[in-house]
């Protein structure tokens, strides 16, 4: 490792000197504990007798290499401050930890596993100007075992049916909800104790290897969560590791956040270089395809308060980091879950922006959601909550979330956040989901939304199967199987970011609830029409160019999926130079528009 280029922040490749580096004739630890008066290490190797560690290095690297330490044994760096005191810490560079309540590292290999997706990685683009629809995922509750005491199935165990379910489904992403090692079940993973640990819940480095790999082999993408901004206050980790704050900042007033944890002071080399390594370690080591970074305000904003005023020294270290990141992984992606209005975030470094491909749209989310939630006599009045986000779009990359954070805490679930009772409940939820898929911008849904989940999201349950014997479930499920496959198909659909591929073709029927949007692509035009009213709609027209086909792809009232449209009735009438449309109470339809041909 350049030592020089660790303390200047522009390592990205710490983890290959720092940690626990196994070979054959034992174990190598190092550690970097600069203002410590001591270090030694204890673990399973030596009864948990302290052996010394050497100083390495300059001075502030420690370092052992201890024969008897094997795969899967435990250790803990004890480490000595100046007063004469100690703390027991887990290793911050450690690739494995002891499933919680234990609090140990441990050995584990990452050189052992074979990848066999070269032609995957070879041809995997940003998806730019490709399809883009991503199941979010919690590994510990989307499917759970009756048979185990906390249910988790392994990363290699879960891998077939998850992969099968999300093809099935038509999503052509997966992201995994933060899969680095966190102390408590109830923060998700992003209140992170082991950044370079893939959590032993759910098994072994190896085995989330296996996972990913199994998922390129069947052409799909896996996105990590992954947390920039802050840490776990447990002392066992990196708060106050050398017996000062090393990786926090030394005054509290910036050194806590809302959420109860540690910030990364992004100012010192140190720890941008641990950051960064850390992302290009999951891109790297894991061939994960992208990172979304979470809560990203509260590094462009001092403790995410716009009032504060701009974290200059975490703004330049997101440029220098993705401009890192891109420059070894060009095709993977990196997004910012980031609630601002700042500017740039997904404009290249070199033209002024933060680096980031994508970022989501939460501004979109809350007014789209806000306004489903509406009763429908008061939609008119809430009109253009739904046009305002084609006002900002192309200031950004935008990906389009409908999160876990959108299911929990007194929420609701998407479906059960329609406005009425449960019977009208579905066919807004369709709608909505029709909508979101016609709006420019790549898609996230969490898992249960696509069966109608009404339960909140809870990290202990899985999600609630059993609801798919139900017809308003089943017909659901089955619904949003077919809006993602034309999603797959239909190029209209992908070419978000260009100006000329969207059109409202109506916007401002504000009395009667109905927009029209289409997609343009020279492979054919996707249309959507939508009556968000409670009323039905006869003999709605629209103006078309003469000569072309007009072919209904889905309906949302369709009976096939519990709508009150019966199957094969006319709902629309195309004559030369108009479309005029039968639009029932909270639904949506998407039509296929192409030139006709000679032939």
């Amino acid at each position: 490792m350049d030592i020089y280029g660790f303390y200047k922040g522009e390592c990205f490749e710490a983890y290959d000197y720092l940690g626990a580096h196994l070979s054959k004739d034992g174990t190598t630890f190092r550690t970097y504990a600069p203002n410590a008066e001591k270090v030694a290490i204890i673990g399973d190797f030596n009864d948990w007798k302290e052996i010394p560690m050497f100083k390495a290095s300059d001075g502030n690297f420690y370092e052992r290499h201890i024969d008897n330490a094997k795969e899967g044994m435990r250790y803990k760096y004890r480490i000595y401050d100046k007063k004469g005191g100690f703390c027991d810490h887990c290793d911050p560079y450690g690739y494995g930890m002891e499933v919680r309540p234990g609090t140990c590292s441990v050995i584990r290999s990452i050189d052992g596993f074979r990848f066999h997706d070269a032609r995957w990685l070879n041809e995997r683009t940003d998806c730019r100007d490709k399809p883009m629809n991503i199941y979010e995922v919690h590994l510990g509750s989307w499917r759970k075992k009756s048979d185990s005491g906390d249910g988790w199935f392994s990363y290699s165990e879960i891998a077939d049916d998850l992969i099968n379910y999300v093809i099935e489904y038509g999503y052509n992403f997966i992201e995994l909800m933060p899969v680095s090692e966190h102390p408590s079940d109830e923060s998700w993973g992003y209140q992170c104790i082991g950044f370079y640990a893939p959590t032993s819940r759910y098994g072994t480095p190896l085995q989330l290897m296996e996972l990913i790999d199994k998922c390129h082999k069947k052409g799909i993408g896996v996105i990590a969560d992954f947390i920039p901004v802050h840490f776990a206050v447990d002392h066992y980790g990196l708060t106050e590791y050398d017996g000062t704050k090393l990786y926090e900042y030394p005054h509290d007033s910036v050194g806590y956040n809302e959420w109860g944890s540690r910030n990364f002071m992004h100012s010192r080399g140190e720890v941008r270089s641990f950051i960064q390594s850390a992302a290009n370690y999951w891109l790297s080591v894991y061939h994960f395809d992208g990172l979304r970074m979470d809560a990203i305000r509260n590094m462009i904003y001092w403790q995410g308060d716009e009032n504060r005023g701009v974290n200059r020294m975490a703004t330049e270290f997101l440029k220098e980091m993705n401009s890192g990141l891109k420059s070894r992984h060009p095709s993977a992606i990196i997004a910012a879950e980031d609630s601002t209005s700042y500017p740039n975030v997904t404009a290249p470094v070199f033209a002024g922006g933060l680096g980031f491909d994508y970022k989501w749209d939460l501004g979109w989310m809350h007014d789209t959601l806000e306004y489903f939630q509406t009763a429908p006599e008061y939609r008119s009045r809430d009109y253009h909550k739904l046009t305002f986000s084609m006002l900002y779009f192309y200031n950004e990359k935008f990906i389009l979330p409908f999160s876990h954070d959108e299911v929990v805490h007194g929420k609701a679930t998407i479906t059960q956040k329609m406005n009425g009772d449960y019977d009208i409940k579905f066919p807004q939820s369709r709608a909505l989901f029709m909508y979101m898929m016609i709006h420019p911008g790549k898609k996230l849904t969490f898992m249960g939304s696509e069966f109608a989940q009404l339960r909140e999201w809870d990290e202990k349950r899985e999600q609630d199967w059993d609801l798919l014997k139900y017809p308003l479930h089943d017909s659901f499920h089955r619904y949003i199987k077919e809006l993602n496959r034309l999603y797959l198909r239909h190029t209209a659909f992908h070419y978000d970011y260009d100006p000329t591929n969207f059109v409202w073709e109506d916007c401002n029927n504000v009395n009667k609830c109905v927009y029209a949007i289409r997609r343009k692509s020279a492979s054919g035009d996707i249309l959507g029409v939508f009556n968000f009213s409670g009323k039905k709609l006869s003999g709605y027209r629209l103006r078309l160019e003469p000569s072309v086909k007009v072919k209904l792809l889905l309906d949302s009232d369709s009976q096939t999926y519990s709508g009150s449209t019966p199957d094969g009735a006319t709902l629309f009438r195309h004559s030369s130079e108009a479309l005029t449309v039968t639009l029932p109470p909270f639904s949506g339809q998407l039509y296929l528009i192409k030139k006709k041909t000679n032939s």
